[in-house]
């Protein structure tokens, strides 16, 4: 999105406010498929951006779902439920059946108590669903090989389920391909061993690539694009055996993501130019960045680039030295009032930050698209709310 959108956008939003540009969202889903082929499918995560469910693009295949509060967003926006897969860590008896309840389309198990309460729930139900077992990658998620060897071997004796296939995700901002490539290269013995010694045929393999996004690259499209292509010939050989779903959050959503904050104060202290913003750390959060030592993409609205540019810090409302969001940030006549945009916040930032510490309030999001225009999806909520006696 250019500058003159950003800045007619300003005059309809209470800054400070996120704004995601579907558009933009769908069209870096359109890539990745692109680079990928059609053979394989597309799963968005929803932690790294669960407001954009609300125009979720029907190009992707699957919305991958870790926690109760995702179930509800789901619920909410009146998501398909036959496209969630129901993931996470912690899954309790009643997310379990709150989840069934909703239909929906895939279930994960990552212990042996995950297996059995799914189990449960589907046969109270009369049901049987489809259910991905996670191998771990020496984490705390998934299970050992051995475990799911486990299950495999036992899988008669689980009515209520249909194991299906194989989910697999080890980590995030992986630039290397051949760290992809690895990991590709092991889940296809694994399943190859599935079928050797237990004569089952691995279905579906949901794989989170967790490829990398550049925050600080002024070439950062180019670079990603170029990792697209490094990965592309090892994810079409598994598609081609597997029915394949590449499931990411950060590099789906990234780019599309604005985040909008007002100078509400300016000082000169001991020879370095401040800013101070209404917004900070707590609502903007880069991956990789600390104190400002990295410099992202940030717009100035209505800059007078006539004026000499001079370098600034840019800092936060929060009472911490740490509230840093940037350094030696050059601007021509930053002044009060004025309207700085940071760019590439669609992932992760607006949920990673410290959202309530001062109890600031919680910034207005709205998502944009040049055929539905602005709408907003949440209002500014105080933090400060709690029972009194």
């Amino acid at each position: 999105m250019d500058i003159k959108n950003l800045a007619l956008l300003t005059k309809d939003l209470h800054v400070p406010a996120y704004v995601f540009n579907t558009d933009e969202f769908e069209a870096r889903a359109g890539l990745v498929k692109q680079y990928f082929g059609e053979k394989t499918g597309l799963c968005f995560s929803i932690k790294a951006n669960p407001f954009l469910l609300a125009e979720i693009p029907a190009i992707f295949d699957k919305i991958e779902v870790c926690s109760p509060g995702e179930l509800t967003v789901c619920e909410k926006t009146h998501a398909d439920m036959s496209r969630v897969i129901f993931s996470g860590v912690n899954k309790g008896k009643a997310d379990v059946e709150r989840a069934m309840d909703d239909n929906v389309g895939t279930f994960t198990a990552e212990s042996w108590l995950h297996l059995r309460l799914i189990d449960a729930a589907a046969k109270e139900r009369h049901k049987r669903v489809p259910l991905l077992l996670r191998l771990t990658a020496g984490s705390q998620f998934g299970m050992n090989e051995e475990d799911i060897f486990a299950i495999v071997r036992d899988r008669d004796c689980f009515e209520g389920v249909e194991i299906v296939g194989i989910h697999f995700f080890s980590g995030t901002q992986k630039k290397k391909a051949k760290i992809i490539d690895k990991e590709l290269t092991y889940i296809d013995a694994f399943c190859t061993r599935l079928k050797d010694e237990l004569d089952f045929t691995v279905d579906r393999v949901e794989y989170g690539t967790g490829l990398a996004v550049d925050y600080f690259n002024d070439d950062a499209d180019a670079a990603e694009e170029e990792r697209l292509a490094e990965i592309s010939p090892k994810i079409r050989e598994i598609a081609e055996k597997y029915r394949l779903t590449v499931e990411m959050g950060r590099f789906f959503a990234a780019p599309c993501g604005y985040y909008m904050t007002s100078v509400v104060d300016v000082k000169t202290n001991k020879g370095i130019n401040y800013a101070i913003l209404d917004g900070g750390l707590h609502q903007v959060k880069y991956f990789g960045q600390y104190q400002g030592m990295q410099l992202p993409k940030i717009l100035h609205i209505g800059a007078d680039d006539t004026q000499e540019k001079q370098k600034w810090t840019l800092c936060g409302s929060l009472c911490t030295t740490a509230d840093v969001l940037a350094g030696n940030a050059e601007f021509s006549d930053l002044s009060i009032g004025d309207i700085l945009v940071f760019c590439r916040v669609g992932a992760y930032s607006v949920m990673e930050g410290m959202s309530i510490f001062l109890s600031r309030d919680l910034p207005q999001v709205a998502l944009y698209s040049e055929k539905n225009g602005l709408r907003v999806v949440r209002e500014p909520f105080d933090t400060d709310v709690f029972n009194t006696p």
